[in-house]
């Protein structure tokens, strides 16, 4: 079977579950939508290969799973740290104003004033929202300068507006903040 070309990465195999060969796959989101309502996962270890999960479950932060033609905790532990990859094309339909963190990963960044504020490089969690995290914009006037990045909340009060047509986000947010 040939790997479908909009594969995500959206856990990985961070070891063995039980005595029968489940797996415990740690998620990058906190829902879990993707790894929980897809049937056909891809895993990288040995090489990248489909696998089809069963009885997949959430147990604390971490997915559990049965995978097809596991045979023992031996053959889970081997798969531990592979990477869990599922077509994008096939996550679970979103709201309107919801986004998925692997849509967001690389729209350039903007204020209400127009002024870039950089490249969105990665999402965390903080217990009460997402946010994102923001790479500075190098300009060439100052090649070399020192600009942290940004995090910034994704809330209605800050994010304005996301179009992923255009890949970018705006933000009411200052460059001097």
């Amino acid at each position: 079977m040939e790997a479908p070309d909009d594969l995500v990465q959206v856990g990985y195999v961070s070891g063995a579950f039980g005595i029968v060969g489940g797996l415990r796959v740690t998620p990058f989101s906190n829902d879990a939508d993707a790894l929980l309502s897809i049937k056909t996962w891809w895993l990288d270890k040995p090489a990248l290969r489909p696998v089809i999960a069963r009885n997949a479950k959430m147990h604390g932060g971490d997915v559990v799973v049965t995978l097809a033609g596991m045979r023992d905790r031996n053959d889970a532990e081997a798969l531990k740290g592979a990477a869990v990859l599922v077509p994008r094309s096939e996550f679970p339909k979103l709201d309107d104003d919801e986004y998925y963190w692997s849509d967001l990963i690389g729209l350039d960044v903007v204020n209400l004033e127009g002024e870039a504020l950089g490249k969105v490089t990665d999402m965390m969690h903080n217990g009460a929202q997402s946010i994102l995290r923001i790479a500075p914009v190098v300009t060439q006037d100052a090649p070399d300068a020192k600009v942290p990045e940004r995090l910034v909340p994704f809330v209605d009060q800050f994010v304005k507006n996301v179009d992923l047509g255009t890949k970018l986000i705006t933000l009411d947010w200052g460059l001097d903040y």
